[in-house]
């Protein structure tokens, strides 16, 4: 049987002639898109690559195409901390620690003079430790004049009728300035002349601050702040080092060989000693003002030891050489006793 209709029913009929083209683009190319801008297809090479298909048909982002995607940073190894040397910085401290506490015993009304040349030997190794560190650019001016404002300064200490800050400040405003001038002097220094000013004022205003305990001294209950503030400064140096000998954790850094259990074990052991010998000492030390006044010392000495750290692991990782390692190590413990001095200092003032 045959269908009722034939099956070209409803079907356009073959044209006659060519089928017609679109206006546009020449034969062989494909149409431009109806709406949006152009792209241009080398724009399109340009790209970052294929994108990877996510489900349901959208490009999954790659991570580097991530706004604000940063390349990983390569794991510094940290610094190994050498136990030996450790424990023979912590006896450094000790010894200079008791060898301060002992000279303040010798001080008396009339009697400056033996507390005041062991101050300059103190001043002498603090020169001799970080100018060999810091390596200015004239490092034996630098130390010239540092040694000329420590005997100004133990002068103006013992000389003078009132015992005050007021000469020392001004001995140390002089140093700097003559050092700073030596600098410019030379030729060949002026352009390192900039580096230099942190250094220098660094090792002129240590040696003057070794000074003021001199000037403690002579004031009422000087010298047993001295004793106080010392003691726990040079007992929360000690504990830390030797802490940082056994358990130097948590890391502060991966390039400075100390951890924070040594900082914090020798502020409180240092803060509990000071508030021992308060208890043993007449008016007007009791456990807590004493205990008061040795914290604020154990924590000035620990912080400048640690910044010491700090400072040299910089000077080795911006490329500069080391110097003798002796000066290196002493560097913390005498930074840590020149910050205590003008601490014990303001805290006689302002609790005694």
């Amino acid at each position: 049987m045959f269908p009722s209709s034939s099956p070209e029913t409803g079907r356009d009929q073959w044209p006659d002639g060519p089928r017609p083209q679109p206006a546009g683009p020449s034969r062989g190319q494909p149409p431009a898109p109806r709406g949006g801008p152009a792209v241009d297809q080398d724009d399109r090479r340009e790209r970052s690559g294929p994108r990877r298909a996510r489900r349901g048909g959208e490009p999954a982002r790659r991570p580097d195409d991530e706004p604000g995607a940063e390349p990983d940073e390569e794991a510094v190894p940290p610094v190994e901390v050498r136990r030996s040397l450790a424990v023979a910085v912590a006896g450094f401290a000790a010894l200079l620690g008791v060898g301060l506490v002992l000279g303040a015993q010798t001080s008396g009304p009339g009697h400056r003079l033996p507390f005041a040349f062991i101050i300059l030997g103190v001043q002498m190794l603090y020169v001799l430790a970080w100018t060999m560190a810091m390596r200015p650019p004239a490092v034996l001016l630098v130390a010239g004049v540092s040694v000329a404002t420590a005997v100004a300064a133990d002068t103006a200490a013992v000389q003078t009728d009132v015992a005050g800050l007021a000469p020392l400040g001004f001995v140390a405003v002089g140093g700097f300035v003559l050092g700073v001038l030596g600098q410019l002097v030379r030729r060949v220094d002026r352009v390192r002349v900039t580096d230099s000013l942190g250094g220098t004022l660094l090792i002129v205003v240590g040696v003057v601050a070794f000074g003021t305990l001199i000037v403690l001294s002579r004031i009422p209950a000087g010298t047993q702040a001295i004793t106080v503030c010392l003691t726990a400064s040079g007992v929360a140096l000690t504990v830390a080092r030797l802490t940082d000998a056994v358990a130097p954790w948590p890391r502060l850094a991966p390039q400075v060989p100390r951890g924070a259990a040594g900082v914090v074990a020798g502020a409180m052991v240092g803060t509990l000693v000071s508030a021992l010998l308060g208890s043993y000492l007449v008016t007007p030390f009791t456990p807590t003002r004493a205990a008061i006044i040795g914290l604020v010392a154990a924590v000035a000495a620990v912080l400048a030891d640690l910044a010491v750290g700090y400072a040299e692991a910089g000077r080795l990782m911006a490329g500069e050489p080391p110097t003798m390692w002796i000066a290196r190590h002493m560097q913390g413990p005498l930074g840590g006793f020149a910050l205590a001095a003008p601490a014990a200092y303001a805290m006689c003032k302002l609790v005694l």
